[in-house]
């Protein structure tokens, strides 16, 4: 498994199994424990694995359906679900001036699919 980690003090550099030196870039032999180029010490990068929760797009899609703005809370996005179903409520108010008629239907609508689009690359971005 190819493990590339960002350039960042503290972390060395690695691709697959060759390290490089977090000063200077210079690869490492195996188990140096100086880089042979700056004399920067180098230590050893820990993995650690931890598990990332798959969003369910349908789900996302439904909370949306039934209270706008649910779908973007669930994904993650809570200030964006706040806006939504505050921003719902008022075009709904606005019904009484018959503009909400079109806005409202159009922007439920619209919550419905970001909800979704939105679970879905948090899924291929985890993936």
């Amino acid at each position: 498994m190819i493990s590339f980690y960002l350039r960042f003090y503290g972390y060395l550099l690695m691709s697959g199994d060759t390290r490089y030196c977090r000063n200077c870039g210079q690869s490492l032999d195996g188990n140096a424990e100086f880089c042979s180029k700056c004399g920067t010490r180098v230590a050893s990068v820990q993995a650690s694995t931890f598990f990332v929760e798959r969003k369910s797009e349908g789900l996302a899609a439904v909370l949306s359906f039934f209270i706008p703005g649910l779908g973007q809370v669930y994904n993650g996005q809570i200030g964006k679900g706040i806006i939504v179903l505050i921003l719902f409520a008022l075009f709904t108010a606005s019904i009484i001036v018959l503009i909400g008629f079109i806005l409202a239907p159009l922007f439920w609508i619209w919550n419905i699919y970001d909800a979704h689009n939105t679970a879905k690359r948090i899924n291929q971005r985890r993936a």
